[in-house]
């Protein structure tokens, strides 16, 4: 099962886990690491995820993000790529997504990852034939991990 996480995904045991949601969404995020590592699911990256890290300020938090994509990663969506991802990514904007968001979903389209992980509930909204969107605690429940 290829998979992708958004930036957001990756920070979330970064955020203040007084939070009962957010503390939820961090177990069920670390749970789904843990099987990337085990190789129960495939982890796609791509450029654009490399770059929004390259822009943390904090610089363990980025170190260790960056450490785990390169470690885990079983395909990299390269910049060479750029022009079909615009392309896509173009057509998920006109429904409304954020220009970073629709990149990220558009290079998990192109590399055919089957779920799209994002804590994000306005980025949840998209819906796709493509993909399945899903937030962490949502993959959990539904038994896919």
């Amino acid at each position: 099962m290829r998979i992708y996480l958004d930036n957001c995904c990756y920070n979330r045991p970064y955020d203040d886990q007084s939070q009962l949601r957010i503390s939820l969404e961090t177990q069920a995020k670390l749970y789904i690491q843990d099987l990337i590592r085990q190789q129960k699911l495939d982890l796609v990256s791509s450029y654009v995820l490399w770059y929004e890290n390259s822009q943390n300020p904090f610089e363990i938090r980025k170190r260790s993000i960056s450490e785990f994509i390169q470690k885990n990663t079983i395909e990299y969506i390269d910049i060479d790529k750029a022009e079909e991802i615009k392309r896509k990514a173009d057509e998920i904007m006109k429904t409304g997504v954020k220009t970073k968001d629709a990149y990220h979903v558009a290079c998990a389209i192109y590399a055919n990852c089957d779920y799209f992980f994002t804590t994000d509930d306005r980025l949840l909204k998209y819906a796709a034939d493509e993909i399945q969107m899903v937030n962490p605690i949502d993959f959990i429940k539904e038994g896919e991990g």
